[in-house]
């Protein structure tokens, strides 16, 4: 990091927020980390200068291609469907082709429903893979890993973003709408989209994980 660009963390903002500081006097010159991003819009303090990390992102860096096809399913309950509406102009823009499979609506739903028709769709090869949303990330990661073949991982930073595809091979992302704010959802999204698995001593771990899938499936 260049030495003129001052790192402003979630930790930093927590901090003026307590001395009931409102306002921020910004030079240009720094780094806001998404969690900081996100503690800034909760607590609407206001940015003496507008800058683009405080604009929201109508584009990310999703352009490295680390799945076989851009084809995706994306699927949330009536938690995540606000979080969905935000992402798929995202990933859209990017140029990813996208099966939103629902909900449509903030009206109550089942997440096992919509967990089980995007894990479907990855499992059956339709798409190369998915995007789940709802409150915590949790139940629609336990129902879509009841299919064969799926490896759904609940992310909640940049870092298990990364392991998940890098060690794991997930090949669904989960995200939990209550549990992580805008700005750290599209950048764990950025992570996750732009990471690559890196076999070797990981593959044999997860051929583990297959025999187990087998052991217990039924025939």
């Amino acid at each position: 990091m260049p030495n003129n660009k001052k790192l402003i963390t979630e930790k930093d903002i927590q901090s003026l927020i307590l001395k009931g500081i409102r306002r921020l006097e910004i030079s240009g010159n720094e780094i806001f980390t998404p969690a900081a991003k996100d503690k800034i819009n909760e607590a609407k303090i206001k940015l003496d200068k507008v800058l683009p990390f405080t604009q929201k992102f109508s584009s990310l860096n999703l352009s490295t291609p680390t799945f076989n096809s851009k084809k995706l399913a994306i699927g949330c309950d009536h938690t995540g469907f606000a979080l969905k509406n935000l992402l798929i102009p995202i990933l859209s823009k990017e140029g990813y082709e996208i099966i939103d499979v629902g909900t449509n609506d903030e009206t109550s739903c089942d997440y096992p429903d919509f967990a089980l028709k995007v894990a479907e769709e990855v499992s059956q090869g339709k798409v190369s893979f998915g995007i789940l949303i709802d409150a915590t990330g949790i139940p629609s990661s336990i129902t879509a890993n009841k299919l064969p073949g799926i490896r759904a991982a609940t992310c909640y930073n940049e870092f298990s973003a990364r392991s998940s595809r890098e060690h794991n091979n997930a090949n669904i992302l989960v995200i939990g709408a209550k549990a992580i704010g805008e700005e750290t959802t599209k950048s764990i999204m950025q992570v996750w989209l732009n990471s690559s698995f890196l076999g070797e001593r990981h593959q044999k771990r997860l051929d583990k994980i297959t025999e187990i899938e087998k052991k217990y499936s039924k025939n």
